[in-house]
C-alpha cells in the first residue's frame, strides 16, 4: 500500500495594510536574507516560468532594488490592490520550496501573506523539518512582514483541527499570535511559548515533528486551540473573506 506524503507549509498572513512597493522590497529583502540563513536551499531563488528549463534560467538575488524592478512590472502588480510574487528553489520536485507572496494591499477581502510550502523528500525534508529550523523560519516571517497570524503546519492537521481552514481560526505545530491580539495565556505540556522579540508569541505544539496521524498530537491540538479560542486569540485575520 501506497503511504500519502504530509505537506506541510509555513505562512504568515496580515490584514489590510497599504505599502508602497519600495516598503514592500525593503520586506523582501529582510525576509529572504534571514531565510537564507534557515537551510543552503533558501540561498539561491529563481522566478517563475512556463517550463522548468526557462525558469532555471531566471535566477536572481533578492535584494531591495530586485524587488522594486520586479513590483513595477505588469504581471506582479494586483491591481490597485498591492503586489503578488512568486518564485521557487531550481530543486527538483519535493527537494526545494514555493514561495509565493501578497503584500501592499489594503483591500478589506483578503489577506496580505508570505507562503512558503516545504521540502517532502529526503535530505532536505530531516533537515529542515525539524522544530528548531522552523521556529527560526517563523522568526524570518515575523520580523520581515509583522503579521497578524503565522502557522507552520501539515495540511492534513489543520484539516483535523479547522475543515474550513480560515485563516488565524486554528493551531499547527508552530503558531503565530501578535501581540494586537492579546496575551498568550498559560498551555499544557509539552507545548513551548516564546516571544518574538516585541512583535508577539510563538506557540511551539510539541518538539517531535507534528503529523495528523498522531492522535496524540490531534488531541494536544484541539486542547489548545479551545485554549485560544476562549481567550479570543484564534479568529480570522480577514473578517469579510477568511482565505487559506
Amino acid at each position: 500500500m501506497m503511504t500519502t506524503l504530509e505537506s506541510y507549509y509555513a505562512g504568515a498572513y496580515w490584514a489590510a495594510r497599504r505599502e508602497s512597493a519600495e516598503e514592500c522590497a525593503r520586506r523582501a529583502e529582510r525576509f529572504f536574507s534571514l531565510l537564507s540563513l534557515c537551510d543552503p536551499i533558501y540561498t539561491r531563488w529563481f522566478e517563475q516560468a512556463d517550463s522548468r528549463k526557462k525558469a532555471l534560467q531566471l535566477q536572481f538575488e533578492p535584494t531591495s532594488e530586485t524587488f522594486v524592478r520586479f513590483f513595477g512590472k505588469r504581471k506582479y502588480k494586483e491591481g490597485p490592490h498591492g503586489f503578488s510574487f512568486s518564485a521557487w528553489t531550481g530543486n527538483e520536485e519535493g527537494h526545494g520550496g514555493l514561495l509565493m507572496m501578497s503584500c501592499g494591499s489594503a483591500f478589506e477581502g483578503q489577506s496580505n501573506r508570505c507562503l512558503l510550502y516545504l521540502p517532502s523528500q529526503e535530505p532536505e525534508k530531516e533537515r529542515i523539518l525539524r522544530a528548531p529550523v522552523l521556529t527560526q523560519m517563523m522568526h524570518a516571517m515575523v520580523l520581515a512582514w509583522e503579521p497578524d497570524w503565522g502557522v507552520i503546519t501539515p495540511g492534513d492537521f489543520r484539516d483535523s483541527l479547522s475543515q474550513p481552514g480560515h485563516t488565524g481560526t486554528f493551531v499547527g505545530w508552530l503558531t503565530y499570535v501578535s501581540r494586537n491580539r492579546g496575551e498568550v495565556p498559560p498551555l499544557p505540556e509539552p507545548v513551548r511559548v516564546q516571544p518574538v522579540e516585541d512583535k508577539g508569541t510563538l506557540i511551539i505544539l510539541t518538539p517531535e515533528r507534528l503529523t495528523a496521524s498522531n492522535s496524540e498530537h490531534v488531541s494536544l491540538g484541539r486542547r489548545v486551540q479551545d485554549v485560544l479560542r476562549a481567550k479570543g486569540l484564534l479568529e480570522p485575520v480577514v473578517s469579510r473573506r477568511p482565505t487559506t
